[in-house]
């Protein structure tokens, strides 16, 4: 389901203090809980679904994993950063939703790009920090047997990030911003072809610009050493959305919520420091 992009941060987010700290350099682990996700953008309909994911943690100094998903660092100084990002969503059935019934199901996405990174502002007293990101990834999606390109998305976002609420690990993020996705991308979502037309479902070809607005959070506790609390959520408003007369464009608020345990089932013996983002 396309509203799962973005879920890998939030089953990451792994939180760091603002003092250093030494943390294993790999985890591995497993994420089991259960999340109200919408079928796509501006759907009508949204479904309970069971999680149960695998998720990597790995502290190298120009690979990352963690809260802020999947990235290869490319640059980074003390407030500005340069990384290649990695994301992805799960899939939906087409015959699950009732717009959609009689078309071709929306596969699993990946997502591949750039992403440039400043922090504005920092107050180190309250672990606190202030955010500007920009990502730009290419969009693809596959069913395990072939795989499609689909376009562009781009989501800058300013987001708030504080360490230490609730616990010292304990980490809390909440982001805003628009979003931004090329023609073939809104295709994917919002076209309607020939072979698909239907009473109530006239034909739409769709373009590129304004998806809309996202407002999204994670907040992670950390239980044992092993196990975390993990918690996020996301809310969309698709007013003004460039694809608004697609048949397949619903209603214009989706929410999202995820909930569940995140398990460590392996952790290296090598020890890492941990304060490679610090808030001083």
């Amino acid at each position: 389901m396309r509203a799962a992009l973005g879920l890998l941060p939030i089953l990451l987010a792994t939180g760091a203090a603002a003092q250093e700290v030494r943390r294993p350099l790999l985890e591995l682990g497993v994420f089991g809980g259960g999340a109200l996700l919408p079928d796509y953008p501006a759907a009508g309909q949204s479904h309970w679904r069971a999680l149960a994911l695998p998720w990597v943690i790995y502290r190298g100094e120009l690979l990352k994993s963690d809260e802020r998903g999947m990235r290869g660092r490319v640059y980074r100084d003390r407030d500005l950063e340069l990384t290649i990002n990695f994301n992805g969503a799960l899939g939906t059935n087409s015959r699950d939703n009732r717009a959609r019934q009689g078309m071709p199901d929306l596969d699993y996405l990946g997502e591949v790009g750039p992403s440039l990174r400043w922090v504005a502002w920092r107050d180190s007293a309250r672990a606190t920090r202030l955010t500007l990101e920009a990502p730009v990834r290419a969009v693809f999606s596959t069913d395990f047997s072939s795989t499609h390109f689909r376009g562009f998305v781009l989501a800058p976002e300013m987001a708030v990030e504080r360490s230490g609420l609730g616990r010292p690990e304990a980490r809390l993020r909440a982001g805003i911003g628009p979003v931004f996705a090329s023609g073939r991308l809104m295709d994917y979502w919002y076209r309607v072809g020939g072979s698909d037309v239907r009473p109530g479902r006239p034909a739409y070809d769709a373009t590129g610009g304004y998806l809309g607005l996202r407002f999204q959070f994670s907040y992670r506790l950390p239980v044992t050493e092993r196990i975390s609390l993990t918690a996020g959520g996301r809310l969309e408003n698709f007013s003004g959305a460039t694809n608004a007369g697609s048949p397949l464009f619903r209603q214009e608020f989706n929410a999202t919520v995820v909930g569940g345990l995140s398990f460590a089932l392996y952790r290296t013996e090598a020890m890492v420091a941990s304060a490679a983002e610090p808030f001083d």
